[in-house]
Parts: C-alpha cells; sequence; structure tokens
C-alpha cells in the first residue's frame, strides 16, 4: 500500500515553492531528534525504525492520489509529473531499532534533495513519535516487573492500526505475548489469550465455565477467578484441576491483598504451582507497588498503548545542512534555527555512548560536522539504514529486542530507577577545534 499521503499537505507546497525558486534539487540533511524527554523520565527508547524502512520503501504516488491532489488544487501540473516518478534515492543513517536515546541524539539523519528529503517528515514522525513512546513506557514497566512476564492486551483501547503497532513496539522493549493477532502474523510477534468475564456468564455456572476451557486447552491454561466469589473460583479450579492447573487471572480488588490471599489458598489446596497474574488498568507505578506481592505475570493494556502519560516523543524534523548550489559535489552550509526555546544546532551528526570501564554509559557524546573522538570502550550509535535508495538496515524484530536488553545493562543505577529525575546520562554536543581535540559546545544537556 502506497503511504505517500500519510503527509502533511504543507510538504508539498513548500516542494512545489522550492521548484519555482530553483531549490527544490539542492543537497540537504535533515535530522530527526528530541529537544527533550517527557517530564520525569530518565531515558527513551527508539522503536519504529523497521515500520520506517517498509513506509519509506512503499513512498510513491499512485494514479488515483495524483488525480486527488490535482483537482484538489493541492499541487500544479508540474508538480503531478514529479510525483509520478518519486522515489526516495537519498540514504538515511540513525540509531539503531531497541537502542535508548536522549535529548538532542541524532535519531535519523535523512540525506538528500531538498524535494525527496521534506516530503518524508511527517511519515518518519507519525511512526517515531508513536512507536518510540510505546517502547519508552514498555521499557519501564518491564523494569519494574523485575523478570515476570507481561502481556501487551491494549488493543480495544486504541486505534486498529496503532494497536499493531503497539504491540511491536511493547515487543522490542521486552514484553512478552501481545493479544494482537495481527501482530503476530506481520511482526512475529507472539499473541496469547484465554477468557473474559463473559465467558464464565455465558455458561450456566463457573465450574460449566472452567470445565469448558481445561476441555479446550488442558490444565496449563489461566482461568479468571473473580467473576463471582475468588476464593470460590480458587477452589473449584484446584478441584477440577488436582491441583495442576497452570494459572489464576484476578481482574479487580486490591490487587497487592487479593494476590497474598489467592496465593496462601492456592498452597494451602496444595497448587504451589499455579501462578498468579494480574490484570486491571496496570501501569508502571502499580507494577513496581506490587513488587513485594506473590504476583507471577502482569497484563497491561490501556497505560502501554498510550505511553503511560506521554504519548508522542515530541520528536522533531529539521534541516540542519544544505548545498550551496544544485551542483551534486557542493559544500553543506550547516543552518539552523534562532527561534527562542526552539533552536536548532546546525550541522549534521554523529554520536557514541561513552561507556566507563565498567561497562556503565556515562554520556550521550554529540559530534556536529564529524565523528566525535571515541576510544574502545565507546559504542557508536549510528549505522546505515537506507543507502542511494535501497534498504540496508532492515532487521528481525527479536534483534532489537535483544539490543534493547543490552543497552538497558548499560544505564547506571539512578537511570533505572521509576521516580521522577532528570536524564540518565548527560548529552554532550563537541566540535573539532582548532587543535583536533573535542571542543564542547555551550553547556551539555543533562
Amino acid at each position: 500500500m502506497s503511504t505517500a499521503l500519510f503527509t502533511d499537505h504543507y510538504e508539498l507546497t513548500m516542494v512545489e515553492a522550492a521548484m519555482s525558486s530553483g531549490t527544490a534539487d539542492r543537497r540537504c540533511v535533515f535530522e530527526l531528534f528530541p529537544r527533550r524527554l517527557p517530564e520525569g523520565r530518565r531515558y527513551g527508547v527508539v522503536a519504529g525504525t523497521g515500520r520506517v524502512l517498509d513506509a519509506v520503501e512503499n513512498f510513491h504516488f499512485t494514479d488515483e492520489e495524483i488525480s486527488f491532489l490535482e483537482k484538489s488544487g493541492v499541487v500544479g501540473p508540474r508538480m503531478a509529473q514529479w510525483l509520478s516518478n518519486y522515489r526516495f534515492t537519498g540514504s538515511i543513517h540513525g540509531y539503531a531499532e531497541g537502542d535508548l536515546y536522549f535529548p538532542g541524539s541524532p535519531l535519523l539523519t535523512v540525506e538528500g534533495t531538498f524535494a525527496e528529503a521534506c516530503v518524508l517528515e511527517t511519515l518518519l514522525l507519525s511512526i517515531y513519535n508513536h512507536d518510540s513512546a510505546i517502547a519508552s513506557a514498555a521499557s519501564r514497566m518491564v523494569m519494574m516487573a523485575e523478570g515476570r512476564s507481561i502481556i501487551e492486551m491494549g488493543s480495544r483501547r486504541t486505534h486498529e492500526e496503532s494497536a499493531v503497532a503497539a504491540a511491536r513496539a511493547a515487543w522490542i522493549a521486552g514484553f512478552g505475548p501481545t493479544s494482537n493477532l495481527a501482530a503476530g502474523i506481520r511482526y512475529g510477534v507472539p499473541t496469547s489469550g484465554t477468557a473474559a468475564h463473559a465467558f464464565t456468564l455465558l455458561h450456566d455456572s463457573e465450574e460449566d465455565a472452567f470445565r469448558a476451557q481445561l476441555a479446550a486447552y488442558g490444565e496449563k491454561t489461566t482461568l479468571l477467578v473473580d467473576t463471582y466469589n475468588i476464593e470460590n473460583a480458587v477452589r473449584t479450579a484446584v478441584r477440577l484441576t488436582e491441583g495442576r492447573l497452570g494459572a489464576v487471572r484476578i481482574d479487580s480488588g486490591d490487587l497487592s491483598i487479593v494476590a497474598r490471599q489467592v496465593r496462601d489458598l492456592l498452597d494451602d489446596l496444595g497448587a504451589t504451582t499455579t501462578r498468579i497474574i494480574v490484570t486491571s488498568d496496570l501501569d508502571e507505578w502499580q507494577i513496581a507497588a506490587l513488587r513485594g506481592a506473590p504476583v507471577d505475570g502482569f497484563g497491561v493494556g490501556t497505560s502501554v498503548v498510550t505511553g503511560s502519560g506521554a504519548p508522542t516523543c515530541s520528536f522533531v524534523y529539521k534541516l540542519v545542512a544544505r548545498a550551496l548550489s544544485d551542483d551534486p559535489d557542493a559544500e553543506l552550509l550547516p543552518v539552523a534555527k534562532k527561534s527562542s526555546h526552539k533552536n536548532t544546532v546546525g550541522g549534521r551528526k554523529y554520536a557514541v555512548r561513552r561507556i566507563g570501564s565498567d561497562g556503565v554509559a556515562t554520556a550521550e557524546v554529540v559530534g556536529v560536522g564529524q565523528q566525535p573522538t571515541a576510544d574502545a570502550d565507546d559504542r557508536n550509535l549510528i549505522v546505515p539504514l537506507i543507502i542511494d535508495g535501497d534498504v540496508v538496515g532492515r532487521e528481525p524484530v527479536e534483534a532489537a529486542r535483544q539490543r534493547h536488553r543490552d543497552a538497558i545493562t548499560e544505564l547506571p543505577i539512578a537511570g533505572r530507577r521509576i521516580s521522577r529525575g532528570d536524564q540518565a546520562i548527560p548529552t554532550i554536543m563537541v566540535k573539532q577545534g582548532d587543535g583536533g581535540a573535542d571542543t564542547v559546545l555551550g553547556a551539555s544537556l543533562s
């Protein structure tokens, strides 16, 4: 499916006006980056890269779309002709999916003609802002779960396509299975699901409902025990399985207290291996509060698919360098905004994560105009994604999931706290000085 109209109107008007001024084919560098983290957050998670690669590959204008744009007066004949032949032939570099980011991190660098790179703005921002917000929230929840499984079950709380992307992003950040079947077939995310209260209410008795589910899925299934009376339900479930039930799910009440009561009852009845899963509008704060409770797993819906209070990362896409002429080899001139509170730093950026001898990150070092000086322990953060129009950075979702696991281990202890605080490590902007050494540009971000 074409992704070309996932575009704001003004991008096409800019390109058409640039054609009139003779600057549309001028080589440019755009960057996608965060100015800040959501208030109180200590790090963010890069997600959406794989979806962006697919979307850029499918960014072309169909005859129907071009006809719509012409009839609507959005573009004229010359622009329509250009759109009919559009394919991105430039190059994109950026942070690998699953890695962490901080304010000022150059997450994507898009190099091409002004026209080619300009029209990608909304598509890139919409995917990265959504998916990274979900992954960032999910990562905090996984950290608070301390190794216990978390099921993603938020599909009914968001747009149907957002639900699929959210399941993918949550998986990258360390969640377990999703309830979303589309995420399973598209991205290979494991899926899971048992039964809701409606299934119990369908039957003449709770016991009949349990018998039906056990007959269909065996003793390792998870039975929902809070439709009527939790104690009676647990006793029935244990009796029907002779203590071999896989898990019970609790979806109401004071989860900490109820989980302890259910654990004691299960143990008293001999069902010592039966796990306890809790759901009910959980977020990272509630998961943290349940760390001392006998809970074996969590189901999270609304909070994860809405970014747990931060549904966007507020990424921006800005022009940072432009050629002095249409000559493909023309020198690139750094450009920057001077607007109050929205200023930018001109020039193409490169980044490394400064890692101490103990394997812990100490800074995000962003070089302006060239790669910052790094030592053997530092980790380069920029990888090629698209080169001369060809996708080179596609990888399995599991690779991004593993990368996230590895990146989290680099965080200092303070960066893993759920309490509000500053970013886990400072972002330091540097530029090569006259003597060849890196010179810090102004105050570092922290």
